[in-house]
């Protein structure tokens, strides 16, 4: 990699906290130091930190037990723990010389062009300013509906984001294996190559005990970010050297290599396309001109069966075929009564133009 670049790092809960929950003190100055060297190479670093709710289980049991609530119990620790997390981020950060910022966000942030492109201004201007920001969603008042994935998912689309040349996402492993990580024949995939690899088959659902997220969630994460133009890497995150050597010439962890590079306008809608206002539902014929990769096809109302909305123009919709199953999703340049109107018809006026339509994996 050359030096100068934007790099987004996500750090999980298992790589923070020991094995009694709490925060590991020198994984995280270990960490910090290394992206203090980074920093001094010219990088421009963005933290994605889990941790809070971890950090704030040390609160007192018995004020715990004064809230009987399991989700509100979380909420609290969460809002308890943030500040002992950002405390510890501060203090080793300070050692070297380096200011951080907090930066709170939940999945709404990601629904309107005008609340993405307002958090997009303010961590380029953080990063531009020679600012270490700190990312993680507000537990404090997620809900269910509005909650991230996994922190994976919030890196991913902060990379997108702030367009960052690597995400890297640090694991309790040393990357992705090709099969059974207890199995002595077992090796650790250094290039992830779709013709070669299927995340099902290899890779088997869970989660770990802290996090939400397990290797399923980064492997998705991954293969969706590298098509939007970023270079992906999962890691161990308690290598010594783990930032030092993907970003530089060593080999670590397992490589997913940048494909393409897609419009700021595709980014954000790759971060929209699971909170669209509505859907159309299109015929076979527009599904395979879609997805045909060697044309540059907008959507036509000729090739749509059925609208959903209600959407307004300027909307994000989703676009689905007959099985139900998403292509992926467009901005909307007229609302859904004219669609309605205009669906089945020829010679009509693009719904989704080809820039602003993003299609899913």
């Amino acid at each position: 990699m050359t030096m100068g670049q934007r790099i987004v790092v996500k750090i999980g809960s298992q790589v923070l906290c020991d094995a009694q929950g709490a925060l590991n003190r020198g994984i995280l100055g270990g960490l910090v130091e290394q992206v203090a060297r980074l920093v001094a190479e010219g990088w421009q670093v963005l933290l994605v930190s889990s941790g809070a709710v971890a950090a704030g289980s040390g609160i007192s049991a018995s004020q715990l037990q004064r809230v009987s609530d399991p989700v509100i119990r979380k909420q609290v620790m969460a809002a308890t723990g943030q500040v002992r997390l950002m405390e510890t981020y501060r203090s080793l950060f300070q050692q070297h010389g380096l200011t951080i910022a907090q930066v709170l966000t939940s999945k709404s942030d990601f629904q309107t062009r005008r609340h993405y492109l307002n958090m997009r201004g303010c961590i380029d201007a953080l990063l531009s300013a020679g600012i270490v920001p700190i990312v993680n969603e507000n537990d404090v008042v997620a809900i269910t509906e509005l909650m991230f994935t996994d922190n994976d998912e919030l890196a991913g689309l902060l990379a997108g984001m702030v367009k960052a040349d690597l995400l890297c996402l640090l694991s309790t492993v040393p990357g992705v294996f090709d099969g059974d990580p207890d199995d002595p024949g077992t090796t650790c995939i250094e290039t992830w190559d779709d013709a070669r690899h299927q995340i099902e088959d290899i890779v088997l659902r869970g989660t770990s005990a802290l996090g939400r997220g397990g290797m399923h969630s980064k492997l998705v994460i991954a293969r969706k970010t590298a098509k939007l133009g970023t270079e992906v890497v999962i890691a161990d995150g308690a290598d010594p050297d783990i930032l030092v050597k993907v970003t530089g010439a060593q080999h670590a962890g397992t490589h997913f290599p940048a494909i393409g590079e897609a419009s700021p306008a595709k980014r954000w809608l790759a971060s929209a396309d699971d909170h669209a206002a509505g859907f159309v539902t299109v015929n076979d014929g527009a599904q395979a001109a879609l997805l045909d990769s060697n044309r540059l096809t907008s959507l036509l109302p000729v090739g749509i069966e059925a609208v959903e909305g209600p959407f307004n123009s300027g909307d994000v919709i989703q676009i689905k075929n007959l099985a139900g199953d998403v292509l992926g999703c467009g901005k909307a340049r007229y609302d859904h009564q004219e669609a309605k109107q205009l669906k089945g018809q020829r010679g009509q006026k693009v719904l989704i133009h080809y820039d602003y339509l993003y299609l899913v994996d």
